[in-house]
């Protein structure tokens, strides 16, 4: 009787514990001696347009090349009034602590994506992209929050990518931990469903340090449009609710759970096709 005590003390603390972090399970494919740098990756696509240099990131970033770091996901708490009992519903989800990149850990560099890669990405390890509400709360829970940097030409180069890259690691000062106002996310919304926006992206942030966004939600971008601002940030699929896990489609589609995660009248743009 005791061992299954134990055993089960055992179980409940390895559950409680994996709800209190999430690291993605992605290990690369290659020694880090052969692993393409963050340094070279960006040499390669100096010249390149958008859809080689997302193929060469997809191809990279599946394959495992990533810094260590990027995997080791972050707890956002959040909650609303229920009306119905007069509680709080609390929840919490887990967000990588910077914006997708390539390489290892002594060279690596953030890759600004398409929709389409992102979402290859994401799916691919369990993941979504994120709401406008979600990048506010992400914001206000980072502990390192940088001014935005903007450039001005050639926005959608990978020579203005790599620059601004070098730049945001100048103000970062080797800092750790979840970091913010660096990029404007690529997120997902409601106003992506009408027909007028098929092939279309959205974009949401880049945060002064007042907290205020540089830029509002915009739909405007064809989806091929990626320049050197743009940030991909991973969330993990599971939401926890009052200590439930819940997909985050379910969370979206439901009238009163989908405030914990989107500020939109309505929530049920999940995904971009690719």
């Amino acid at each position: 009787m005791r061992n299954v005590l134990l055993l089960f003390l055992i179980f409940l603390s390895q559950a409680v514990l994996a709800q209190k972090r999430f690291q993605l399970k992605v290990n690369p494919s290659r020694p880090v001696s052969e692993r393409l740098g963050g340094t070279d990756f960006y040499k390669m696509a100096a010249a390149w347009k958008w859809k080689s240099r997302d193929s060469l990131a997809v191809k990279e970033i599946l394959s495992g090349n990533i810094p260590s770091f990027l995997k080791k996901f972050v707890r956002i708490q959040v909650s609303l009034p229920d009306s119905a009992s007069g509680k709080r519903i609390r929840a919490f989800y887990f967000v990588a602590p910077d914006y997708l990149s390539v390489g290892t850990d002594k060279d690596w560099a953030r890759i600004p994506l398409s929709p389409m890669a992102a979402q290859q990405i994401a799916d691919s390890f369990h993941c979504f992209l994120p709401t406008r509400k979600m990048v506010n709360d992400i914001y206000a829970a980072a502990v390192i929050k940088l001014e935005p940097i903007p450039m001005y030409a050639f926005r959608d180069s990978s020579v203005t990518m790599w620059q601004h890259h070098l730049i945001v690691e100048g103000q970062r000062k080797l800092k750790k931990g979840l970091i913010a106002g660096i990029k404007k996310d690529l997120v997902i919304t409601e106003q992506l469903n009408p027909l007028s926006k098929i092939n279309h992206e959205a974009i949401y942030g880049w945060h002064l340090l007042s907290g205020k966004p540089i830029q509002p939600l915009y739909t405007g971008h064809i989806n091929w449009w990626v320049d050197y601002s743009h940030g991909v940030r991973l969330v993990y699929e599971y939401i926890y609710v009052n200590g439930r896990k819940m997909h985050y489609t379910t969370v979206l589609e439901d009238p009163v759970l989908k405030k914990l995660l989107c500020d939109e009248v309505l929530c049920n743009y999940f995904r971009y096709p690719y």
